[in-house]
């Protein structure tokens, strides 16, 4: 959306007049954000979905540092069974993406639950596309961009790394190995059903982490600000408050 400044519309004859481009907006994710959040209602929302949850993660972090047992309390106590699928590398590749779906479509599981950052994330959404079809998903939906005629499986997740913003969007990032192409699509469809985001998972991942997530936010940011229009317009004044927020706040994090 870009809505243009006084100064410009007066420069441009425009008299107060409201430039906007137009655009449709599409995001499904139900955002729970909050200290306790997993404990106070992911019971809840696990309760809208059937009783085999896939468990994704990656490299098992999650289990040295108090979050894997704390979601399995929950899980535990809504009656779930549990499948784990763990593992889940940065910079996932197709091949775990064909190892998800094997495991989703063996147990015919009703929810993939990813704990962990955008790799987690990411691979959890690509599986859930290649479960519920029989097409080539990577030839289908990566190489190109393809129309989903069918109903992923569910996906919720769990963030404990901060930096992408792949909790709240259909897109996925997925490397080939044998093809050595790493490419990203965005499909609404894979949006995530609900996100949690409790600010004390965050606090189990490392300084350098937290710095490299802070980097991946403002780089983000900029991606957007730096892009045309050059016009003064709400997106860059939004932009700029996230930036000088991130600047300000990440090496407090950092420290403390």
């Amino acid at each position: 959306m870009i809505v243009h400044s006084g100064e410009y519309r007066k420069k441009n004859g425009q008299r107060g007049c409201v430039m906007m481009n137009n655009f449709i907006f599409e995001n499904k994710t139900k955002v729970s954000f909050g200290k306790g959040g997993v404990k106070e209602y992911l019971g809840g929302l696990l309760a809208n979905f059937g009783e085999t949850v896939m468990l994704a993660y990656g490299g098992g972090s999650i289990k040295t540092n108090g979050i894997y047992q704390e979601v399995m309390d929950v899980l535990k106590l809504a009656g779930k069974q549990v499948i784990e699928f763990s593992g889940i590398m940065p910079n996932p590749t197709y091949s775990k993406v064909m190892e998800g779906k094997k495991v989703v479509q063996e147990n015919q599981v009703d929810l993939i639950l990813a704990v962990g950052g955008g790799s987690v994330m990411d691979c959890s959404k690509a599986i859930s596309m290649a479960a519920a079809t029989d097409k080539d998903v990577w030839e289908e939906y990566w190489i190109k961009k393809g129309e989903i005629d069918f109903e992923p499986v569910p996906v919720g997740v769990i963030v404990t790394v901060v930096g992408t913003g792949s909790e709240v969007n259909g897109e996925g990032v997925i490397t080939h190995e044998e093809q050595k192409i790493k490419t990203s699509r965005n499909y609404p469809r894979c949006n995530p059903v609900f996100a949690m985001m409790d600010p004390k998972y965050t606090y189990t991942v490392s300084p350098l982490q937290t710095a490299a997530g802070g980097f991946d936010m403002l780089s983000h940011v900029m991606e957007t600000y730096f892009s045309a229009p050059d016009e003064d317009n709400l997106s860059d004044a939004i932009s700029e408050a996230l930036m000088r927020s991130i600047i300000a706040n990440l090496p407090v994090a950092i420290r403390e």
